[in-house]
């Protein structure tokens, strides 16, 4: 919905609300432009809760909730803004604020030519997180000669496309005050706001026009209106474990405030325990029993981490040690149910490979933090600066959770400390970690005008280049053995010094989520087949020889030997970004083949 007009303009669906159109990010609808606007435009109360305790205690919530459906009695939507706000008419060439234009209510035309408006294709956006429209006055009048034109006498802009190229050369800016048209070639370049002394004015049009009360020295960059950099989600997740994923933890937890308001009165907590489990095969003590485990996590310290590449925090090594344990008693009302895979002595754990676990079911968490822009966030690093969803500290944050399975195996330990310490995967190690750094510092140098400081440390280890590696290949092999998509089938990686494992998993909101096609994959004759087709098909790709002799690849020349015709994977099937990849360490190169663990 607008702001203004409050009629639906609209609609996405719920899990976009965290990955794509989240708090802050640009939306066409129609032959209009909107910016979902922050959360506390949001009516949240009619939308159903999620609870994940482990995730909220990380970020300090109390809840999550689910995106507002678009009617009631589950919600009526999100509210939107108009943006960006300047507009032009492919008639009369005006190039204006939309509110100039004398558009009848709830359309987009322009009042003197009755023609459908056109939002601006521009807009610029800086690293701390601020939008604007772009300055097409400055732009002008600075290229032109006439930077000190009289801001006071009137300027009628125009805005002309001569036709001629498909280029930014052929868009003409011309003012009706008789400067010399001017081009947009260039406008997109890293220091072309900064070449007309243009700063940043520090808008947060996603909070409404009294968000904008920071200040900020960057100087911001032209974009494309539809250009990715605009908006990059800082998301985080998490495995419901035991024992929050147990049935009797999940009926605590809808009452878990109240049992909390009544915990210091034992004759009002009995009343309040007596009423709640009343139909319910539940007794006083089994409640209580969850209620102390809550107040055991409210008082375990919280980690400040919060990057993805960082797997040896606290959360993670919960996972690590439920998923290798496996369960033992599931009700089919528990959200995790994982299981050693069947071994014997005709049927042993394919070489190399520690321990294989079967997750017949699991549910994740995706919870929207917040979001950058320019900059895409560093999965090894926390945003440094990421912009708010709300002008006010909430409570709460959005989320949605899926269902899904998966296959968890492990690396064998003994094999994995003789690799390690051989010459030949640490010095390929070195190179993605030495670009790292470079790219790290580069980063550093930037955020000392910020005041922010950024490690210039990098993480990255050849345990987790194998680990990571080895996700990869393993996903493209089973979206061509299964056939699920690899796009529906994720990743994620368990890297310290006491942890070396990969779960596969599908976690979607549809049914390809469940099927059991990935937990199939895990048996161990078809694990040790697509284990040994994985190697034979990424120890040649169709761009060899330059792409197992690169130097350095990818996005910031953080991987190695890697690219979309081998390891490679659609984004949200990546959580590093597709970057840290190098096949090398799994099956060696033509000339030192024993660089490969599984040579």
């Amino acid at each position: 919905m607008t702001e203004r007009t409050r009629t639906p303009q609209g609609a996405v669906r719920r899990t976009q609300m965290i990955t794509t159109y989240g708090v802050g990010s640009l939306v066409a609808i129609g032959d209009q432009s909107f910016i979902i606007s922050g959360l506390d435009t949001w009516k949240a109360d009619l939308a159903p809760v999620i609870h994940e305790p482990n995730l909220q205690h990380w970020l300090s919530v109390n809840e999550f909730r689910l995106p507002p459906a678009a009617s009631p009695p589950a919600g009526d939507g999100v509210r939107v803004r108009l943006f960006p706000e300047m507009y032009s008419c492919p008639e009369c060439k005006a190039l204006q604020p939309f509110s100039r234009f004398g558009s009848p209510r709830g359309k987009s035309r322009c009042g003197a030519c009755d023609r459908p408006l056109t939002p601006s294709r521009f807009v610029t956006a800086c690293v701390n997180g601020h939008l604007d429209d772009f300055p097409y006055w400055e732009w002008l009048h600075n290229k032109s000669g006439d930077a000190t034109g009289d801001r006071g006498e009137r300027h009628d802009l125009t805005l002309h496309n001569t036709g001629g190229t498909a280029s930014l050369r052929s868009i003409l800016i011309k003012c009706s005050c008789g400067v010399r048209p001017v081009s947009m070639e260039g406008a997109l370049g890293g220091g072309a706001l900064e070449s007309i002394g243009f700063r940043c004015k520090s808008r947060r049009p996603w909070l409404g026009r009294d968000g904008d009360d920071e200040a900020c020295s960057e100087t911001p960059r032209a974009l494309q209106r539809g250009s990715s950099a605009a908006w990059f989600p800082v998301q985080r997740s998490s495995l419901s474990i035991p024992p929050w994923s147990q049935a009797l933890h999940k009926f605590v937890v809808k009452h878990l405030e109240q049992l909390l308001e009544h915990a210091q009165n034992e004759v009002a907590l009995d009343a309040v325990i007596g009423a709640i489990i009343k139909r319910y095969p539940f007794t006083k003590d089994q409640v209580l029993g969850v209620l102390s485990e809550h107040r055991q996590l409210r008082e375990e310290n919280r980690e400040e981490e919060t990057t993805q590449l960082d797997a040896s925090s606290r959360l993670r090594k919960k996972e690590y040690r439920e998923l290798l344990n496996g369960t033992t008693e599931v009700s089919r009302d528990d959200d995790f149910e994982c299981e050693s895979a069947r071994t014997d002595a005709s049927d042993p754990i394919p070489p190399g490979l520690g321990k294989i676990m079967l997750v017949k079911r699991l549910r994740e968490v995706r919870v929207l933090e917040a979001f950058t822009r320019v900059e895409m966030p560093d999965p090894a690093l926390s945003a440094s600066r990421p912009a708010p969803l709300s002008k006010r500290a909430m409570d709460w944050l959005p989320a949605i959770e899926v269902m899904g399975e998966g296959v968890f195996l492990t690396i064998e330990a003994g094999r994995l400390r003789e690799w390690e310490d051989a010459d030949g995967p640490s010095a390929r190690a070195n190179r993605i970690r030495d670009n790292h750094r470079a790219v790290l510092l580069r980063r550093a140098q930037l955020s000392q005008r910020r005041h922010a400081t950024v490690d210039t440390d990098s993480p990255i280890t050849p345990r987790y280049i194998l680990l990571h590696t080895l996700a990869h290949a393993l996903i493209n092999e089973w979206s061509l053995d299964s056939g699920y998509p690899a796009a529906a089938l994720r990743e994620r990686i368990y890297c310290s010094d006491d942890m070396a494992g990969v779960l596969i998993y599908t976690a979607t909101s549809d049914s390809a989520g469940s099927l059991g096609g990935v937990v199939s994959q895990g048996e161990l004759h078809k694990l040790r087949n697509s284990l040994r087709s994985a190697m034979d098909r990424i120890s040649w790709c169709s761009q060899d020889p330059p792409c197992m002799e690169s130097e350095a690849s990818g996005a910031d020349s953080l991987n190695l030997a890697a690219c979309y015709a081998c390891v490679l994977l659609p984004e949200v099937s990546c959580e590093a970004n597709n970057t840290f990849l190098d096949r090398a360490m799994l099956v060696g190169t033509p000339d030192a083949p024993q660089i490969g663990f599984f040579h």
